[in-house]
């Protein structure tokens, strides 16, 4: 479906706020990972299109471009893999840990740092705008790792359900994100969450213990975690507002 060809959001598409919903057409009747074209990245699109297996993915000069890959990379908690040396990492205290201590900085952080073999960055300026917006209104997340008081990497993403779908990671020292998002990891598995949403294939994120699955049964796992959300009561299943306040400070490791 294309709704508007032009590049980046449409501002004349109308701003759906976190209690709007937009149909999407269903990614399995897609041939390929675009299921649309155009739109804008207020809220009520955002939270739509992962609800429905759908997230944005595209370069600063391109259209707005919906995707739903096949396969998906996910990672369950029972696939959850911390190695020997992350393991030495966190019986050390390399990293102060922090949750929704400095989302900005972790956004910026994904977008600034250099990807081997990327031409240029999909985290553009509406990007960052639309995820600050999300994170005001308690559906985004970060996840951070400090050292000396400095952010040195973190990943962010959204919880809806029982699902989190990540969107990105950074590291300015080495095993910083993988530290980030281990913790976190541990964190939204033990509160119930069913399995992380990685998009798509990094090395990165396979050393973790992510793996493929079909889009068809990404889609089916999908509907099982967003089931078991009580429709009077977003809030509690979707876990909005501060993490840090509502996690508090968790264990090392």
């Amino acid at each position: 479906m294309i709704m508007r060809l032009r590049s980046g959001p449409d501002p004349n598409f109308p701003y759906l706020t976190e209690h709007d919903r937009y149909g999407f057409p269903p990614p399995e009747e897609s041939p390929d990972w675009i299921v649309a074209v155009g739109g804008n990245l207020s809220p009520g699109m955002l939270l739509s299109a992962y609800e429905q297996g759908i997230f944005p993915w595209y370069n600063q000069d391109d259209p707005l471009l919906w995707q739903s890959p096949d396969p998906r990379f996910v990672i369950f908690p029972e696939k959850l893999h911390v190695s020997k040396s992350m393991e030495k990492v966190f019986k050390k205290g390399e990293f102060e840990f922090a949750l929704d201590r400095d989302f900005p900085g972790v956004v910026r952080g994904c977008r600034e740092v250099y990807r081997p073999g990327q031409g240029g960055t999909w985290i553009t300026g509406d990007i960052l705008a639309a995820y600050g917006e999300l994170h005001r209104l308690g559906w985004a997340h970060s996840a951070e790792s400090y050292m000396e008081g400095k952010l040195v990497g973190g990943c962010y993403g959204v919880r809806l359900g029982n699902a989190f779908i990540g969107e990105s990671m950074f590291a300015r020292q080495p095993n910083a994100s993988k530290a980030a998002f281990l913790r976190l990891a541990r964190i939204l598995f033990d509160d119930g969450v069913s399995f992380i949403d990685c998009q798509v294939h990094t090395d990165h994120l396979e050393s973790l213990g992510g793996q493929e699955i079909s889009r068809k049964e990404y889609l089916r796992l999908l509907g099982e975690a967003l089931s078991l959300r009580n429709a009077g009561n977003l809030d509690a299943q979707d876990r909005r507002g501060n993490w840090w306040r509502l996690y508090g400070a968790p264990a090392e490791g």
